[in-house]
């Protein structure tokens, strides 16, 4: 089959043949119909993420289950599922006090499976490696959805929108009558937008560096864009009573940007980390800050999200029109394409590339 690897950190990626095993017991194997090229496969590429190589990338889809392997008992041949790229096992410390996005044991960056045409052993992007024809993963990671919800909409739901709806839903906690910022509008960004809207937030201020996200902000549901600078927290203040946002919500993974966030919030209020940053990017705050504001500060790991609960819920918002993703999907392409979607993604332009598969 084919798929879109990366062969070293820096180097760009590039479609190649390569070769899955036999589908084994607990195993599916699924067909992909759409994979959207998400920010942490970028990670991934340009070295942010330390991953092995040759790696396939693709973490965030839908597709068809192809065939199921022995004990297989949660999905049949022919059913529509969302790929979970952090299934959890559900009897590790975590999963057993209801935080199954903690899991200890899920979530690696790059599983062995397969290899490449040249025989090299082949490593999967959080266990999945998506932004392929097939994919071969344990029963654990697919969740079953409605066959007529769109596969483009579907891929979403594994990762962007999950991780954005779930910050404001299950960590967040945002409230009708909140004020909430969202600072990087990519896709996990404008899915939190669209959820703080939904929540029944009063005042949404979507921050992005480029102007070109204005639209996008509004089409999400923002009631003000504000451009990224060094005036930011006074414009969000001046929005918010002069007090500053009850929830400011960071999508980057820069400690530059989490300062912003930290000076966008209220005093009392509270900072979510959603961005996936570098280990060597250091945050510093005064402790003389952290006494004086009051404020919270914390990560939002997958939305807080479970997703065998989470994914279905979210399909059905999609299907009754509750919840509209037509936003988030700027550009579709060809897998061939999906290398310049994520040159495109570098660049900070548009929301969600999806790859369509035939």
């Amino acid at each position: 089959m084919r798929g879109l690897v990366a062969r070293a950190a820096g180097t760009p990626p590039r479609v190649e043949r390569v070769d899955l095993p036999a589908t084994g017991p607990g195993q599916v194997r699924v067909r992909i119909r759409a994979a959207g090229v998400c920010h942490s496969d970028l990670s991934m590429v340009d070295g942010t993420l330390t991953a092995p190589y040759p790696l396939l990338l693709g973490h965030e889809a839908a597709g068809v289950v192809a065939e199921v392997g022995d004990g297989v008992d949660r999905v049949a041949v022919g059913d529509h599922v969302v790929l979970n790229w952090a299934p959890p096992c559900r009897a590790c410390w975590y999963c057993g006090h209801g935080e199954p996005w903690l899991c200890e044991r899920s979530g690696a960056p790059g599983a062995t499976r397969g290899h490449t045409i040249d025989g090299e052993p082949l490593h999967v992007t959080l266990g999945l490696g998506a932004l392929a024809e097939q994919v071969l993963v344990p029963q654990e990671a697919v969740v079953g959805v409605p066959a007529e919800l769109p596969f483009a909409a579907a891929a979403l739901l594994g990762c962007a929108v999950l991780t954005g709806v779930g910050a404001i839903r299950r960590t967040a906690g945002v409230a009708p009558g909140d004020s909430v910022a969202v600072i990087g509008l990519g896709g996990v960004g404008l899915s939190a937008v669209a959820a703080a809207r939904a929540a029944g937030a009063a005042t949404v201020i979507a921050v992005d560096v480029s102007p070109a996200k204005a639209d996008l902000a509004a089409a999400a549901g923002a009631t003000d864009f504000l451009l990224a600078d060094d005036t930011l927290s006074r414009s969000v203040r001046a929005l918010t009573g002069k007090r500053g946002v009850d929830h400011a919500v960071e999508c980057v993974g820069l400690a530059k940007t989490i300062r912003t966030a930290w000076r966008a919030a209220r005093r009392g209020g509270q900072v979510i980390v959603v961005g996936m940053g570098g280990r060597d990017d250091i945050l510093g705050l005064s402790a003389l800050d952290i006494f004086h504001s009051a404020r919270t500060l914390r990560s939002s790991v997958y939305g807080s999200s479970d997703p065998d609960r989470d994914v279905p819920e979210l399909a059905r918002a999609v299907l009754d029109g509750s919840l509209d993703l037509a936003f988030l999907v700027t550009d579709r392409a060809i897998l061939d394409e999906a290398p310049e979607a994520l040159a495109r993604m570098a660049r900070g332009e548009g929301a969600r590339t999806v790859v369509l598969f035939d």
